[in-house]
């Protein structure tokens, strides 16, 4: 079980960056914005730059504080936040199900987050703005079909009103998660933190059976 933390003094045992990455006005700074403030703003802007917020939350009895970068989605700034894909665990991939482009667009964000990101990282599909199911132009299924094809988790979500927002984030935290607790099993196995030493903050960690989601097989919820 997860649950959200209100204690800020509590000691943090792992930091997980993960990154936003889609289009531009595919929603990705209102889905932040609904994870971290639970908030949604009618008259958000287009983001200028790179900007991050925090949750802090338990996931296995230890202390994560997600670290959410929300890249700005403009052609002309990509070149800029590649730098930040650097360091990433996890990315939500956002696209607009009510914008055929944003969702043919997929494959190329994925791409450059394959060339810039670990090998490891947790990556979501996240086709949102279900509220607007009636302007629906990508099919559920053409998103389910992709997921598999490339090992992606899948989620339909609503920031407007935060359909499926806090499961996508979680899937992807407590994948992330699993991974590193993993990598951390192998190191203290094999009596020293080797390779990716990074992401390991020197925390032994038992993992305790924790059943996760399958990869392709995310739900999608409606509006």
């Amino acid at each position: 079980m997860s649950k959200f933390q209100s204690n800020f003094n509590q000691k943090i045992d792992y930091v997980f960056k993960v990154v936003l990455i889609g289009d531009s006005a595919v929603g990705k700074s209102q889905l932040l914005a609904r994870f971290s403030r639970n908030e949604f703003s009618i008259e958000s802007k287009a983001t200028i730059g790179v900007e991050f917020q925090t949750r802090t939350l338990e996931i296995d009895h230890k202390t994560i504080k997600a670290q959410i970068w929300d890249t700005a989605g403009q052609e002309r700034y990509r070149a800029v936040t590649s730098a930040y894909y650097r360091g990433a665990v996890g990315a939500m991939l956002v696209y607009d199900i009510t914008k055929r482009q944003s969702f043919d667009h997929v494959a190329r964000w994925l791409e450059e987050l394959r060339g810039h990101a670990d090998k490891n990282i947790a990556i979501m599909l996240i086709g949102n703005k279900t509220d607007l199911g009636s302007l629906r132009a990508v099919p559920t299924e053409d998103a389910k079909e992709f997921a598999q094809r490339e090992n992606l988790f899948f989620m339909e979500t609503s920031a407007l009103d935060s359909n499926n927002v806090e499961p996508s984030f979680l899937t992807v935290l407590t994948e992330i998660y699993r991974i590193v607790s993993k990598k951390n099993l192998v190191a203290n196995e094999e009596g020293e933190s080797g390779g990716d030493s990074s992401l390991l903050q020197g925390t032994k960690i038992v993992v305790a059976g924790e059943e996760t989601v399958t990869k392709g097989k995310g739900c999608c919820g409606t509006s």
